[in-house]
């Protein structure tokens, strides 16, 4: 039992309690974002902002520049789609569930290679480019960059570049130490797929949800 619980836990051993206290806060906080934004509540930002910003100082702390510039995003982003899903028009929301138009496609497709480039050279620039996890550090800020931008403006299509980033993150947040990051990441990746089922629903059947 404390083999298994030194190979789950064994990195945080040098890690101060309020950094773990806070870890585990910011989780908590992202599994509320995530419900609400599958459940389509307007909660979804105030939770999400409150997770971001306890990971931001964390990550920075810790040197994952990628991974903090990931959560500053979704932070300002959270401002962003606070607003869009706010307004409304004749008592309707002005902006309801929907998928991408081709334009909206052009841009998230912008997004994302200006995001690989982006973080590329910030990496370079502060000498981050030393170990084969920041090429996937890389592509999921890229794809939660694209993820992000397209849950903001209500568009189903932000599940599935939360499933594959999500997918990918488990693993690589076990490997970086971070277990808990990591069960959060495991459970996002459901909570993303039931979201999108969810979404599926309500632009199939808009009268009954």
């Amino acid at each position: 039992m404390n083999q298994i619980f030194d190979f789950l836990f064994g990195q945080y051993a040098n890690s101060s309690t309020i950094d773990v206290s806070l870890e585990i806060i910011a989780v908590i906080f992202g599994f509320l974002s995530v419900w609400y934004s599958k459940q389509n509540k307007i909660w979804v930002f105030p939770t999400g902002m409150i997770s971001t910003a306890i990971f931001v100082y964390l990550l920075l702390k810790w040197g994952l520049l990628g991974d903090m510039m990931i959560n500053g995003y979704y932070f300002i982003m959270s401002v962003y789609g606070w607003y869009i899903w706010t307004q409304t028009k004749d008592g309707q929301v002005t902006h309801p569930i929907s998928r991408t138009t081709l334009k909206e496609k052009k841009i998230s497709i912008a997004i994302f290679i200006a995001t690989l480039i982006f973080v590329y050279v910030i990496y370079i620039t502060f000498d981050k480019w030393t170990h084969w996890t920041a090429y996937i550090d890389t592509v999921t800020t890229a794809v939660f960059f694209v993820g992000m931008w397209l849950m903001a403006r209500r568009k189903i299509e932000n599940w599935i570049y939360w499933i594959i980033g999500d997918i990918i993150s488990v693993p690589l947040y076990f490997y970086k130490g971070f277990v808990f990051t990591s069960f959060q990441y495991l459970i996002f990746t459901f909570i993303a797929i039931a979201g999108y089922l969810a979404w599926k629903k309500n632009l199939d059947n808009p009268i009954l949800t």
